[in-house]
């Protein structure tokens, strides 16, 4: 093992977001950013940087080296030579600022296995159509992302190996329009959370954006994969209004009001103000697919308010039913106003940023008792359950509706509340008022300090916001964490009639063994919790396969449904082949899926496994 020094090294600040870093800290979190990645590289045991094995880059399947060398000469000619960079160089994790495209920071195989051969940097919808007319005549997949920050999902990694990597954020990273008027903004994909709160504050427009937890990821790539944020306009795909689209053959669609051409050819004025346009709505199938790939996309912005943000903490472990059930009223009368969250105590002690073994030494899952101890010496006091909500609107109707809240609230024993003024300022509370009031975070990214060499898998299955719903799902995942040894991380982003359970298992990026039990105990929840009737609505690139089969009602009526819309539009096969389980029929059938049961450590098809 090596040394921490040797590890560590010179710790450089993160870029800055500017026009040449598109992707950087806002200035305003710059020191928070130094803070933060201080702790994470002070946390590593292990060196970050894998070596690479065998010839260089990595080819695509079906092709030969020389064919290869002639069409990368061909698409720089296309793009440039600057822009068209071969993926052959030592694989380095980074940090969440400087987070790799090459292949997954948060690998749970070895770092090898899913890598591009290549990477390049479109800076228009036309290059972007160019790069897939080539990669049509080459027969040469193409893996787009847009900033390559979907940690925890498997980053800016291809499913399949050798897979050329879109990049769209480098150079397509524009606000387009901010509309103060219709409250609403267009961006390009490199555009992040960041980057969007800092446009729209210059503009001086009393606006919000609707962050998640972390800013740095691309505000279109988050709602084309259906991702949350906090305020009421969290549902970011139900926010959005109108696409700009790159079809699987280079033909470019406009969606929404944005296919009615424009006075004199401008934009249609009605692109950002109504979603549905005219006939069959078709913004659906480019989310969460490889059906095409979305180079511009508008937001609605919501109207600067007052707000009020608050938690409220829980005595009981038990205490999650009845919770619960006084959430389900509050939500679907929209008494609470955002997307709030329930989480379990075990979080305020990671959110500190310290490490598992400043709480507890021992082997396996932090007991209980523990975990109470250090809670009581904290502002939530000893406790089980966090809630966090915020309430919108003017003073007085904050102030009526806090009174509803309190009074619900109230009828569970032991319920106490915390406002802002009651916490210290280092307090996580005041991160979810900024959150939750449209300002872009770093925060929630300290909880990586959990582990050494810390990586982090999601798991995200939905239930109804019902008091037995929420105890068989817990019930599940809590079991299946103690069989494994993980600490279990449970948090309920409620919505008006169901719930996100997001359950993170951070684990040991150094440990071959930690990795494959995370593996292990992600593919046994997802099998169970689907038998229960809950199933993830956004899961791991090397997951994908399992999760969409667990969607098989009617001989797995929706999935063919998408390889027949996948067939349509991409007969090469060259569009993202894999992603969310969506199989080109040149792929199909033909050893790739990865299902449960399977413990392939690599991503190869099966006639190529290495076991």
């Amino acid at each position: 093992m090596a040394s921490k020094s040797n590890v560590q090294g010179a710790i450089q600040p993160p870029p800055v977001l500017s026009d040449s870093h598109h992707s950087g800290i806002s200035q305003r979190l710059l020191e928070e950013a130094k803070a933060s990645k201080s702790r994470l590289y002070s946390n590593r045991t292990v060196s970050s940087v894998t070596a690479r094995k065998g010839e260089l880059p990595v080819l695509p399947p079906d092709t030969t080296r020389e064919k290869f060398n002639a069409a990368i000469d061909e698409l720089q000619k296309i793009l440039g030579s600057q822009h068209v960079v071969l993926n052959d160089k030592p694989l380095e994790d980074g940090w969440y600022i400087e987070h790799p495209n090459t292949h997954d920071a948060f690998h749970i195989l070895d770092p090898n296995d899913t890598v591009s051969s290549a990477i390049v940097y479109p800076g228009s919808t036309e290059e972007v159509s160019a790069v897939v007319k080539w990669a049509n005549k080459h027969e040469i997949p193409l893996w787009p992302i847009s900033m390559g920050r979907n940690l925890g999902y498997g980053g800016a990694a291809p499913r399949v190996r050798g897979s050329i990597v879109l990049d769209l954020g480098k150079r397509m990273n524009k606000v387009l329009k901010i509309d103060p008027d219709q409250c609403s903004c267009m961006v390009e994909p490199g555009v992040s959370y960041y980057k969007l709160y800092e446009e729209v504050k210059k503009s001086g427009y009393p606006l919000w954006i609707d962050p998640p937890d972390l800013g740095g990821g691309s505000v279109l790539g988050n709602a084309v994969d259906r991702g949350v944020g906090y305020t009421p306009y969290g549902d970011h795909f139900g926010n959005h209004c109108g696409m700009e689209v790159v079809l699987p053959n280079g033909e470019v669609i406009r969606t929404g009001m944005g296919a009615l051409p424009g006075p004199n050819g401008t934009d249609n004025p009605t692109w950002q103000a109504f979603q549905y346009g005219y006939g069959p709505y078709a913004d659906g199938i480019f989310t969460q697919s490889n059906f095409g790939i979305v180079t511009k996309m508008g937001f609605w912005l919501m109207p600067e308010t007052e707000h009020l943000t608050f938690m409220v903490t829980f005595p009981k472990d038990d205490d999650f039913e009845e919770i619960i059930e006084t959430i389900r009223p509050l939500m679907i009368k929209r008494i609470l106003g955002n997307v709030p969250q329930l989480r379990h105590v075990i979080q305020e002690l990671a959110v500190t940023g310290k490490n598992r073994e400043a709480f507890y030494q021992g082997q396996g899952q932090m007991p209980r008792e523990v975990i109470r101890q250090h809670a009581s010496k904290m502002p939530c006091g000893d406790c089980s359950w966090v809630f966090y909500g915020s309430l919108y609107g003017t003073q007085k109707q904050i102030q009526d509706t806090l009174e509803i809240v309190k009074k619900e609230f109230y009828k569970i024993q032991g319920a106490r509340f915390l406002f802002p003024n009651d916490v210290p300022e280092d307090h996580y509370l005041h991160s979810r008022v900024r959150v939750c009031s449209g300002v872009a975070e770093i925060r929630e990214l300290d909880w990586l300090n959990w582990k050494k060499n810390a990586g982090h898998l999601f798991f995200a299955p939905i239930c109804p916001t019902r008091r037995e719903d929420s105890r068989k799902i817990l019930d599940i995942v809590s079991r299946i964490h103690k069989e494994y040894g993980f600490d279990l991380f449970p948090t309920y982003c409620i919505a008006n009639r169901e719930m996100h359970l997001i359950v993170n298992i951070v684990y040991d990026r150094g440990s071959e063994e930690n990795k494959r039990k995370a593996v292990a105990a992600i593919r046994k929840m997802i099998d169970e919790c689907a038998k229960a009737g809950y199933g993830e609505y956004r899961t791991h690139i090397l997951l994908a396969d399992q999760v969409a089969h667990t969607y098989g009602w009617n001989n797995q009526a929706m999935l063919r449904f998408h390889e027949t819309i996948k067939d349509s539009l991409d007969p090469n096969g060259i569009l993202a082949p894999g992603r969310n389980g969506i199989w080109p029929k040149k792929y199909r059938g033909k050893g790739w899926e990865l299902l449960y049961g399977d413990n392939r450590q690599t991503s190869a098809p099966k006639t190529e496994s290495k076991l």
